[in-house]
């Protein structure tokens, strides 16, 4: 009999999850083709709509989960991550190891994970990694400088919070789910507007032409609504981490190290900034009024009054 730890349970309930929405997309989406009398449109001018959905959930999910197995390393690569030797003489690495070994040891990860730090001014740490038991925790030059320990822990404790709660295979997923219904969409819409397929003898070229700018049109129109659910549930586990955070460090920390955040947030480093990698960090938003809807991140000043309630 397999022996299944609270974490394996729950990485495995999230994945199931999102299987089953996907699956509730995919029927939903049939169901409106049905209704609408789309799907025999469709079919009578010759647009195989399953092999197309099967089409968009492969190239969807599968750019998705290459870019999260890639994630860790690309991490090393992009932001020059320098891991930590386990065994360092080092006092400064010790100390942070040691944290972090704690920290995950709390949070029951399966594996430790791999410790870094990347060399910047800015004040931010990350987490990512296709697994908890291939993840890495990075943090900068800049956050080990200016941050007390006590904030450290908060810090270390939030990232931490993320790899046990699986946030890197959910967004994952999420994005994959995305991808998918954008792609598919968007082909049918320009599929229908272009009028491609009118005629079932021939298909001008003028249709052709029509048919893939429709495709950009509504690919670009549904991506960025896309992007506003993607960033809702990036803004969620942020407050989700928070709440994980403050349980494994204490919250007191946790209040700490995201007031040190708000106080440092001024210091910015350019070359750090990568776009692939600062929704990761535990301190990135941008946008007011309407365009803080696309932030991936809360306010700070909303994280701390949460966690102060």
């Amino acid at each position: 009999m397999i022996n299944w730890t609270e974490t394996e349970v729950n990485m495995f309930k999230r994945i199931f999850l999102f299987v089953i929405v996907n699956i509730l997309v995919v029927t939903t989406i049939s169901i409106i083709l049905s209704l609408l009398g789309v799907r025999p449109y469709l079919q009578h001018y010759n647009l195989d709509y399953t092999s197309l959905m099967i089409y968009c959930l492969i190239w969807g999910f599968g750019g998705a989960f290459i870019s999260l197995a890639l994630s860790r390393q690309m991490a090393k690569w992009m932001l020059g991550v320098r891991v930590i030797n386990p065994q360092t003489s080092d006092p400064e690495e010790q100390q942070l190891l040691t944290v972090v070994y704690r920290l995950a040891r709390n949070a029951h990860l399966l594996a430790m994970p791999e410790v870094g730090i990347y060399d910047s001014p800015e004040v931010n740490a990350f987490a990512t990694g296709p697994t908890q038991k291939r993840s890495l925790v990075a943090v900068s030059r800049g956050l080990l400088k200016r941050m007390s320990s006590e904030e450290l822990e908060g810090v270390l404790g939030h990232e931490i919070a993320h790899i046990a709660n699986g946030d890197m295979v959910t967004m994952t997923l999420l994005q994959g789910i995305v991808n998918a219904f954008v792609m598919f969409l968007a082909r049918v819409l320009a599929f229908i507007f272009s009028g491609l397929g009118q005629s079932r003898e021939k298909s001008s070229s003028g249709s052709y032409f029509k048919f893939n700018l429709f495709v950009m049109i509504f690919q670009t129109i549904l991506m960025i609504l896309g992007s506003l659910v993607v960033a809702a549930y990036s803004r969620y586990r942020e407050f989700r981490a928070d709440k994980g955070g403050a349980k494994l460090a204490g919250r007191d920390r946790m209040v700490f190290a995201l007031e040190a955040l708000q106080r440092l947030e001024p210091i910015r480093d350019i070359k750090a900034e990568k776009p692939a990698f600062q929704s990761m960090k535990i301190s990135h938003h941008k946008g007011r009024g309407f365009l803080a809807l696309f932030s991936t991140h809360p306010p700070l000043e909303d994280r701390i009054a949460r966690l102060k309630e």
